[in-house]
């Protein structure tokens, strides 16, 4: 089939790179020239494991190109996707700027049958909207279908390649057919793809991951709880976990969720229910849960050092807000270090991927970056951990004494056991588990 994916960003890139991997023709458009031309070259604009193998061979082999130009893409494609960032307003709801301004477009320059299709997170509504928008100017036949993306930040290929589910939101049946047959190779293993109207998709795509967040939230409102009666968090997340009704991922406590979707999806989907008269309590619980854990790790720290951290020094192992991902958006880790400096501290960071995005989007932090995680420990008055990267879960300890003032390490995603903690000697500081005392 051939297919223009509209805007690049990780959900656009990641969809129009694994669409061509099953021998589609795809072209990709965005405004920014820099970026498509680096994209020509066999750039990838963002880290995604395994992402940089299929997009090399695909250029290679001709099925994906880049343009700025939207009207050469829709002219050589049957289907459009529209990949466009809709960031949240002030009051929360997503902005539909960028999508209505494109569906504008859209019904200048299309010629024939088209297939439209937001892969986009919207709120209920915006495939109507867009549909009103290309019909101002186009009055030939079109569809426009809701198809969300159920996208894992480090595992997004994967996810594409096998998805869980392909959620479609069209009454036509003529679209339904054409994405059958386009999803077909991804379902292979039996996965449904289920078809909808295109307002229940995209309601689908905000309560999976509001669900998800209210998930998570729950466990750090327990990690919390545990620490107060003497449990461990750890043994209750094993414990509810093996109830088939309730599964066993999600449930990790720690310092809070981040990234480019849970914040965002919650609070508009919040904000969609206050606009239809619904107050959904659940979210805004959700929403000051996870405000309020990302500052637990700051209060263990003061607890155990004073409010006033003037002379002292933190090595920060982890910026991005998930491993596997250079994407800091909404990053934990972001508001620990600006807690830390505003305190007085003295903060070096490591991160595998992230730290070139957090010194080009926070350059007021105020912290110094280390280029590996060794050397961000020394003359350190202890070790804080803020993403659960695989390199941090077995470090050389040795390195560790030597570098850092004190065996004092605050974890915010519990990712040593209390065991090794205490044979190391370890002051041991996590959330919703015994505190280790050093030796």
């Amino acid at each position: 089939m051939h297919i223009a994916v509209v805007g690049t960003g990780y959900v656009g890139l990641v969809t129009g790179t694994c669409l061509a991997e099953t021998g589609n023709r795809v072209i990709c458009v965005d405004i920014d020239a820099e970026k498509v031309r680096k994209m020509q070259e066999g750039v990838v604009p963002i880290y995604e494991p395994h992402l940089d193998v299929i997009f090399e061979r695909n250029i290679k082999q001709g099925r994906l190109t880049f343009t700025t130009r939207l009207e050469e893409a829709v002219a050589e494609s049957d289907i459009i996707f529209l990949a466009l960032p809709t960031p949240p307003g002030e009051d929360g709801s997503a902005d539909l700027s960028y999508i209505l301004g494109v569906a504008d477009h859209l019904g200048k320059i299309m010629t024939d049958y088209k297939i439209i299709i937001d892969k986009s997170t919207v709120p209920v509504g915006t495939a109507d909207l867009v549909r009103e928008a290309v019909a101002k100017n186009f009055k030939g036949e079109f569809d426009v279908v809701s198809n969300p993306e159920f996208l894992r930040e480090g595992f997004a290929v994967d996810d594409f390649m096998k998805p869980d589910r392909v959620v479609i939101g069209t009454r036509s049946e003529r679209a339904k057919k054409v994405l059958e047959e386009l999803y077909k190779p991804y379902t292979r293993q039996g996965n449904p793809i289920l078809f909808m109207d295109e307002r229940s998709a995209e309601v689908t795509k905000y309560a999976a991951n509001s669900f998800l967040a209210m998930k998570i939230s729950f466990m750090n409102e327990m990690a919390n709880l545990c620490e107060r009666v003497g449990a461990d968090v750890d043994s209750v997340r094993l414990g509810i976990g093996s109830d088939d009704r309730i599964g066993k991922r999600f449930l990790f406590p720690g310092i809070g969720y981040g990234g480019s979707c849970f914040p965002k999806d919650v609070q508009a989907l919040a904000q969609t229910s206050s606009q239809y008269g619904y107050d959904f309590k659940i979210l805004k619980s959700v929403m000051e849960v996870n405000a309020t854990q990302k500052s637990v790790l700051v209060e263990k720290i003061k607890n155990r050092m004073g409010s006033d951290l003037s002379g002292k020094k933190f090595a920060v192992w982890g910026i991005s807000f998930k491993p596997d991902t250079d994407d800091i958006r909404e990053a934990p880790s972001l508001e620990i270090m600006e807690a830390l400096t505003a305190a007085g501290a003295e903060v070096c960071a490591y991160d595998p991927e992230g730290m070139e995005n957090a010194k080009k989007q926070h350059p007021g932090l105020g912290i110094t970056y280390s280029e590996n995680a060794y050397d961000a420990l020394n003359g350190a008055d202890a070790l804080v951990i803020a993403t659960e990267w695989s390199q941090f879960r077995s470090p050389d300890f040795d390195e560790l004494n030597a570098r850092l003032k004190n065996r004092l390490i605050f974890d915010g995603r519990n990712i040593y056991s209390l065991e090794s903690m205490r044979e190391l000697g370890y002051e041991y500081i996590s959330i919703g588990r015994e505190i280790i005392k050093s030796n």
